[in-house]
């Protein structure tokens, strides 16, 4: 099987402790796409309060990359390793990015990170609101309604809350009706 080395593929890389946002200025500098998914928090100190840009996956930064850069990546001294799933580098969809990238453009809902393996759940769409046309998992903790988006590669599950009124069931695949 033949790699194009010209074609772009996203990867996870894992970086040194706290030093994401290091990482992603140091690929930027160097012309190299990458995507670090920040969330806003409020941090308080003994005498202020401050809203910060905080990492929402530890340790992650994501990369969009041919072959010819992926040597390259891995010489920048805070990144440590590619994500890797059965033994190469995990290729995250562009999808998955995309997903994430519109749930972190919205702030409507909080967005939390679980490495939990929550059960496959019904199959929806989100039809209102900042994040339509979002699809991923419905499941029911404690009685709320959590809408999930699955990182396979990642073992990561991103939670947002949400009305049901926001949501639509998609057709079951391979179902059929007469």
């Amino acid at each position: 099987m033949h790699v194009d080395p010209k074609k772009k593929n996203w990867y996870a890389i894992y970086t040194r402790s706290r030093a994401e946002k290091k990482v992603e200025a140091e690929l930027r500098a160097n012309q190299i796409e990458c995507f670090l998914p920040l969330q806003k928090k409020l941090r308080q100190w003994k005498d202020r309060k401050k809203w910060v840009d905080t990492p929402l996956m530890a340790g992650y930064c994501f990369v969009y990359i041919n072959r010819k850069e992926y040597d390259k990546v891995l010489q920048f001294q805070n990144v440590v390793c590619y994500v890797t799933f059965e033994g190469k580098a995990a290729v995250i969809p562009s999808q998955q990015i995309h997903s994430l990238q519109k749930l972190l453009k919205q702030f409507e809902f909080e967005v939390t990170v679980s490495q939990e393996n929550f059960e496959q759940g019904k199959q929806v769409e989100v039809i209102k609101g900042p994040l339509v046309g979002l699809r991923g998992e419905l499941i029911d903790i404690r009685g709320k309604n959590k809408f999930i988006l699955r990182v396979e590669k990642l073992e990561s599950v991103f939670t947002i809350e949400i009305s049901s009124e926001y949501i639509s069931a998609l057709p079951e695949v391979g179902v059929t009706t007469h």
